[in-house]
């Protein structure tokens, strides 16, 4: 995709207006923050709403990507959500990626959505060449906390966008916002470990995937572990792809989940057993559980892996 004035920012600004204007109805809190930008509580202090996560999941891929849930009573989890796009390169790397660390202080968050492309200070933008300028912007961070003011600025500076023109929207892991925001990474992490087997991630032309959504925890520590374990154990990503049929073999071959020496154990335990160290886990266990990836060239479709919904012990009774 050639580079836009405003492609992504313009479409997240849309929907976090929209967010705005039906604050009530989903139940989310509008404030003004440090250096007057915008605040979104969806699940903080406030109840939030799945309808806040769904709206925030698409905001997290810069209107890239559609976002919706079903019921699906032949599966043992009946709530999934679905997550599909046909610029799935930029808009789940470009974009949802949760890959900018706007830690400042005892503040600590990993930043999502379009900002990230205006900033464009991580490695990850030495591969994806995409850029565009924009005068509003929206900032998405897994906590329970609003930003400091030296983060507004820290964000402010490298995006080029004015503080009053930024929106933070937060909500923590254990809300219903957080939980389905968190789950529709489903097709952003397949995209994220294609890069990182060096597959040529331009050659991925469509996506689609869905993931179980377990009911939000109150702890952290078993929030976090329900909603890595929808995608490790219970994801199912499809991937359309050009390029040479034996690429698009091994690419099928190598993403699963199941491919990563971490594979087998519940989010928690692997979490606990590296002391709580989230970089010395394997990132190649950041991937769905089930793939499938069909070659545009011939038609040809590969599909590796199993869903285990056996491990989502998620307190059902």
């Amino acid at each position: 995709m050639k580079d836009g004035s405003a492609f992504l920012n313009e479409r997240a600004n849309t929907i976090a207006d929209g967010m705005v204007h039906e604050a009530e109805r989903l139940r989310i809190a509008v404030a003004k923050g440090p250096l007057d930008c915008r605040l979104i509580d969806a699940g903080a202090k406030v109840r939030g709403s799945i309808e806040a996560g769904l709206r925030i999941a698409e905001i997290c891929m810069g209107g890239l990507g559609t976002v919706k849930l079903a019921m699906g009573p032949s599966e043992p989890w009946a709530l999934n959500i679905e997550v599909r796009s046909s610029q799935p390169v930029l808009a789940c790397l470009g974009s949802q990626y949760a890959g900018w660390n706007l830690s400042e202080g005892k503040y600590f968050a990993m930043g999502s959505g379009p900002v990230r492309v205006l900033a464009g200070v991580e490695p990850l933008f030495e591969i994806l060449t995409y850029r565009e300028q924009a005068s509003h912007s929206v900032v998405v961070l897994e906590t329970a906390d609003p930003p400091p003011e030296a983060l507004v600025r820290k964000v402010s500076k490298a995006s080029g966008v004015t503080p009053e023109n930024l929106t933070f929207i937060y909500a923590p892991t254990q809300s219903l916002a957080g939980t389905i925001q968190i789950v529709a990474r489903v097709l952003e992490v397949a995209l994220h470990k294609a890069k990182d087997i060096d597959f040529p991630i331009d050659d991925i032309v469509e996506g689609i995937a869905r993931a179980p959504v377990p009911a939000p925890h109150p702890d952290f520590m078993q929030a976090m572990g329900r909603t890595n374990d929808a995608i490790i154990y219970g994801g199912l990503a499809q991937l359309f792809v050009t390029g040479p049929l034996d690429a698009a073999r091994e690419l099928a071959q190598k993403l699963p989940s199941s491919s990563s020496r971490d594979y087998g154990e519940p989010f928690t335990k692997v979490f606990e057993r590296f002391k709580g160290d989230f970089y010395a886990i394997d990132p190649l266990l950041f991937s769905p559980a089930e793939v499938i990836v069909t070659s545009m060239e011939t038609g040809e479709t590969f599909r590796t892996g199993a869903r285990d919904f056996g491990r989502l012990d998620w307190g059902q009774g």
